[in-house]
């Protein structure tokens, strides 16, 4: 992988293209998946909130982990979203993905039923017991209901395949904190948080808006590394305006993804109910705030 960290920099939670049908669409993924290798994704992260996983099936997951490692598998990082509210249910389906070619897993926090912290704890250690590759674990307290605390992080990140995080709590103290006293790679989930992050030693992104604009989102962290913060910073801003219609305009993002790659000619299909497509007043939003981007970062 091009960055130190072994599950890559910039990484995509990349869509899943169903049929007009609604069935999957290997096809279709394996030819997205293509794609965003070339786009610059480093990492491609399957089957989490992005990837529909509420209602797609435990075969669907591991087929789809499947046909997309054996399209890119080498060329870039595939992590496969196992999280589950069930702890036994999570084993099942990490050790499925790890038999289907997962390099790593991206584990959320149980939800619904909103353990403690010592059950998250005892959570996120049974499924790593199980596995043989590294764990991506996803703090997401606003869909889960459930924080990961930072010292619950700093103990888990003692067991040698509990090795990075997925940060969507808005708790950037907490993750510089955790970031400082462990050797967790720390990736935002929020995309106006990924430079932030990145500047006090994250290690990347794991982006919906990826999907569409994964290399002016990377840019801005090359832009970083080279040391000219005054362009990661122009980049960062110019990304904003559609990450913020993607994200934050009411529609989920994965809803607004792939309404996004149906405007560009890149269709990955419909979404899957209780999920609406968006209509064609959000559509046509997107398409220009994407164009201004593409105009305005070249």
């Amino acid at each position: 992988m091009s960055s130190s960290h072994s599950l890559g920099r910039a990484l995509c939670a990349m869509v899943t293209p169903f049929s007009d049908d609604g069935s999957l669409d290997l096809d279709g993924a394996q030819k997205l998946a293509a794609r965003l290798v070339d786009d610059g994704c480093d990492g491609l992260v399957l089957n989490g909130t992005t990837g529909e996983s509420p209602t797609t099936t435990d075969a669907e997951k591991t087929a789809l982990v499947r046909a997309v490692s054996e399209a890119v598998g080498g060329l870039t990082s595939i992590v496969a979203g196992v999280g589950s509210p069930d702890t036994r249910h999570t084993v099942e389906l990490a050790q499925a993905a790890e038999a289907a070619g997962a390099d790593g897993l991206l584990v959320v926090t149980p939800y619904y039923s909103r353990p403690p912290q010592a059950a998250v704890e005892a959570h996120f250690l049974r499924v790593a017991d199980a596995v043989g590759v590294p764990l991506m674990l996803y703090d997401i307290p606003g869909r889960t209901g459930t924080r990961i605390e930072p010292d619950t992080l700093l103990r888990l990140a003692a067991h040698p395949r509990i090795v990075a995080v997925k940060d969507c709590a808005y708790d950037l103290p907490a993750s510089t904190k955790v970031i400082a006293r462990s050797e967790l790679a720390y990736y935002s989930g929020c995309e106006e948080l990924n430079l932030p992050l990145y500047a006090v030693g994250g290690a990347g992104f794991v982006s919906t808006v990826a999907n569409v604009a994964a290399p002016q989102l990377r840019a801005v962290l090359d832009a970083f590394d080279v040391g000219d913060n005054a362009r990661a910073i122009r980049l960062n801003q110019l990304a904003l305006p559609l990450a913020e219609l993607m994200m934050a305009s009411g529609l989920p993002g994965t809803v607004t993804a792939k309404a996004l790659l149906g405007a560009l000619g890149l269709s990955a299909g419909g979404v899957r109910e209780p999920l609406q497509p968006a209509g064609r007043e959000a559509s046509c939003g997107l398409l220009a705030a994407y164009e201004e981007l593409t105009r305005s970062s070249t």
